[in-house]
């Protein structure tokens, strides 16, 4: 929708959260990074610069996207740094003005609650490619997280910092080569937010099936079936469901590719990159602790990591039956990306669209 007075365009979120209050929620809530020396950070911070400029080409010449739009030059942030860049975006996603402050307590509570949210995540993102925000997107490579997973994984660091990089490099790519992507995700978001006149008894309705199901051992063997994602798929009427899910499979898709590229550029650009590999998957299966597990699923953490696994399977499988360029025709436009039933199915995805 558009605003009548300034003729931007807005969403049905807009206002709903004061995304200033979060980010200064987030940045007082968020733990301190590792313990380093001041010389250690400036190292890292210019090791990650140097090495998300060496990414592009290994990127380009992997995914064979050979666009002439340019990668934004990395900004290399802390925890609370990735807080403000992650409000800003999406406050720019949802249309809403944070150069005035809000009256009353609009948009308060949920600032509050979405500041503690971000706080928790900045302590897992390693780096972030906003397409919302700057003239060519926002490339984020959060420094602090980058050092502890290394230091836990207990790799090369300068590989792994490069392997980051490939990663994060492959999503700007990613929406240079089809630049129809951020106004796929804006129609669909703005789909979410729109407030239907459907009865509550009916969304009640719903989640109470789903939550019948899953006490009957019936939830689908969907990861976005399960979980908090599942349970905010239920109470969907069909239209935002069907949004939801677009956007669902657009993230596999993309995280799945940029893990795909990040694999594929070999050892001949990271040396380590099958340690790396190996590692850091096996980190990821590492058991939490109860209060961690609860929070991975209110915040859909696994849903998350569970796109990456699916999405490389997707990608891995379909660049391996037809190659790299018959692969990329899916990035022709909304038709082409792979549906729910096609996911887990590259065949049936290159039957309909190759």
């Amino acid at each position: 929708m558009t605003d009548d007075k300034t003729g931007r365009t807005t969403s049905g979120f807009s206002g709903a959260v004061d995304w200033r209050l979060a980010a200064r929620t987030g940045a007082v809530l968020a733990p301190a990074g590792p313990r380093t020396s001041r010389q250690t950070a400036e190292q890292v911070v210019a090791e990650l610069a140097t090495a998300s400029v060496r990414a592009e080409g290994p990127v380009r010449e992997v995914s064979g996207l050979l666009d002439d739009r340019p990668v934004p030059e990395a900004r290399i942030v802390d925890r609370p740094g990735w807080i403000a860049a992650a409000a800003d975006s999406m406050a720019v996603l949802t249309g809403t003005d944070t150069t005035t402050v809000p009256g009353g307590l609009v948009g308060k509570p949920a600032g509050l609650q979405a500041g503690t949210m971000l706080a928790f995540l900045s302590t897992a993102i390693l780096g972030q490619y906003d397409p919302f925000t700057g003239e060519d997107g926002t490339l984020l490579l959060v420094a602090p997280n980058i050092l502890s997973v290394e230091r836990a994984l207990g790799v090369d660091s300068s590989d792994f910092r490069l392997w980051v990089c490939l990663h994060e490099v492959t999503h700007r790519v990613q929406f240079s080569s089809a630049p129809w992507l951020t106004d796929y995700m804006r129609t669909n978001v703005d789909i979410l937010s729109e407030v239907g006149e459907e009865p509550m008894s009916e969304m009640l309705s719903r989640l109470i099936a789903e939550v019948r199901s899953r006490r009957n051992g019936d939830t689908a063997d969907d990861p976005n079936s399960r979980g908090i994602v599942g349970l905010l798929r239920a109470a969907q009427a069909p239209p935002q469901r069907q949004a939801l899910d677009r956007l669902l499979m657009l993230g596999t898709l993309l995280e799945g590719h940029a893990d795909h590229v990040m694999d594929a550029v070999g050892p001949a650009v990271v040396p380590t990159v099958a340690d790396i590999r190996a590692a850091f998957d096996q980190r990821r299966k590492k058991p939490t602790n109860p209060i961690q597990r609860l929070l991975r699923a209110l915040l859909g953490v696994d849903a998350k990591v569970a796109q990456y696994v699916r999405g490389k399977k997707f990608v891995d499988a379909v660049v391996d039956r037809v190659g790299v360029a018959e692969f990329n025709t899916v990035w022709t436009d909304a038709e082409t990306l792979p549906r729910l039933d096609e996911i887990d199915d590259p065949d049936r995805w290159i039957a309909r669209v190759l």
